[in-house]
Order: structure tokens, then C-alpha cells, then sequence
């Protein structure tokens, strides 16, 4: 495989069209804590009223414009009882940001998009409740999505979060090698503010550049009850340190995805 030793910060030359394919797959999971069963359809509301299919598109169309790419159409999709899905098709052909016929974008151009999905979960015999979002932004050409990674950290209150990213296909350079990443980097977390990176206590890395694959994950600093529960005036209720224990739990068993 040719192996670009062009640094981060210089441009590659491409011969003809960037037909490199890349994915960035980020998932947060938020927690909260219901004290009974009513307060486990508060959160289920409370989840539908902040992430709806509209609100989660919102977001999507601000990826869109982070990463300089034109939006193509927009799809949403609410569930009952819980849940939503979004589909937002774009390209790297610039329109001032208003939709533009798909006539005038090329078929190869149309592949970009970004869809997202929600994952309320208010199951739990304990009454630890979950949020989760898998946001999948996969582009073609010379967009780079993850130039839109803070924002999406910025978007969301996250308790876990997995980032995972891939480049696929090949282009060739003015040359005429095939280069297989446009934009050589040495991990995920070289593009998040280290504002951002400060509020976690855990962050770990799994990267095969050699395979053109990276992952990062992050867990929370400790925060107080407070930031878990639904009703502020709960705080002093005898159930919420053993909640917190069964929380804090939680959460250390996703990010290391272990019972």
C-alpha cells in the first residue's frame, strides 16, 4: 500500500475526481436516573421533547454546513413510543447552503449522507435510564467529517462516547500512486479541543492506521447527583446514593462494552 509521508498539515494533490469513502460513526450514551415508574415516563418524554426527529435533523444540517458539504434532502422519523431516525443526503458541491435539484449533482457525488438514530431506554428494574445516538456521517470526495466532531460533542450531554472512523476506495496522486487517505492523522482525539477531552476521566484508543481504521472512547469525570436526576429536589432522597453506585456502574460496563 503506498504510504503518503505528507504531514497533517499539507494538502495532497489529487489526480482527477477524490473518490476516497469516509465514515464517522460517533455514539453517546447519556444516563439519568428515574426514582419509580413515573418518573421513567417523565424521561421518555423528556427524551422525545429534546431529541425528536426534527431537533436530531437540526443537527444533522449543522454537520452539513461544518463540513462544507450541500444539502440534497432531508428525511424524519419519529417512533411510537420511543425513538427517532434521520436521513440527510448531501454533497460535496457547493449551493450557498439551500437544497439543489438532483439533476445538477452527479450520481457518485449524491452517495454522501448523514443518518442518525435514537435509543431511549427506560427498561431497567433499577431505574438507571439511558439515551444513546449513533449519528453516521459518510462522505465522498474531499469533505472531512471529522472537522464536525466537536460539535457533535457540543450537541449532546455525553456520558460515553465511541468514535469511530474508516477511509475507504483510493485516489491517485498528480503522479499517479494510489493514495488511500488524503489526510494522514494519528488519532481521533488530534481533532477534539482539549477543552472537550478535560471533562473526561477515561479516553482510549484503538487505531489500525495501516487498515485506515481508528476508534476513540471517553467516559465522564464523577459528577454529582444532580446532573442525573429529573427532579432537582430529589437530591436528598435516601434512594439516590445506591442509584448512583448502580449509574456509575452503568456506565464503566458500556465504555468497557463488559458484564
Amino acid at each position: 500500500m503506498f504510504q503518503s509521508k505528507i504531514a497533517p498539515s499539507e494538502k495532497i494533490k489529487i489526480s482527477g475526481f477524490n473518490n476516497l469513502t469516509k465514515i464517522l460513526s460517533f455514539n453517546l450514551y447519556d444516563f439519568c436516573i428515574a426514582l419509580n415508574d413515573e418518573q421513567k415516563a417523565q424521561y421518555v418524554n423528556y427524551i422525545h421533547d429534546k431529541y425528536n426527529a426534527n431537533r436530531i435533523a437540526e443537527i444533522s444540517k449543522k454537520i452539513v454546513e461544518i463540513i462544507e458539504a450541500n444539502i440534497l434532502a432531508v428525511s424524519v422519523q419519529d417512533y411510537d413510543p420511543v425513538g427517532a431516525s434521520t436521513m440527510v443526503l448531501m454533497s460535496d458541491i457547493k449551493g450557498g447552503g439551500e437544497p439543489i435539484p438532483s439533476v445538477q449533482v452527479s450520481a457518485h457525488l449524491d452517495k454522501s449522507h448523514i443518518t442518525a438514530h435514537t435509543y431511549p431506554d427506560a427498561a431497567d428494574p433499577d431505574g438507571i435510564c439511558s439515551f444513546r445516538v449513533d449519528i453516521d456521517v459518510a462522505t465522498c470526495g474531499e469533505i472531512i467529517p471529522l472537522n464536525a466532531i466537536n460539535y457533535l460533542f457540543e450537541s449532546f450531554e455525553c456520558d460515553v462516547v465511541y468514535v469511530d472512523y474508516v477511509v475507504r476506495g483510493y485516489a491517485r496522486t498528480e503522479n499517479g500512486k494510489k493514495i488511500y487517505n488524503d489526510q494522514p492523522f494519528n488519532s481521533i482525539q488530534d481533532f477534539i479541543k482539549p477543552e472537550i477531552k478535560a471533562e473526561f476521566i477515561y479516553s482510549a484508543d484503538i487505531n489500525m492506521p495501516q487498515s485506515n481504521i481508528w476508534q476513540s472512547k471517553f467516559m465522564v469525570k464523577p459528577k454529582g447527583p444532580e446532573n442525573y436526576l429529573l427532579n432537582q429536589s430529589d437530591v436528598n432522597h435516601p434512594d439516590v446514593p445506591k442509584k448512583m453506585e448502580l449509574l456509575n456502574k452503568e456506565m464503566l460496563e458500556v465504555y468497557h462494552m463488559i458484564h
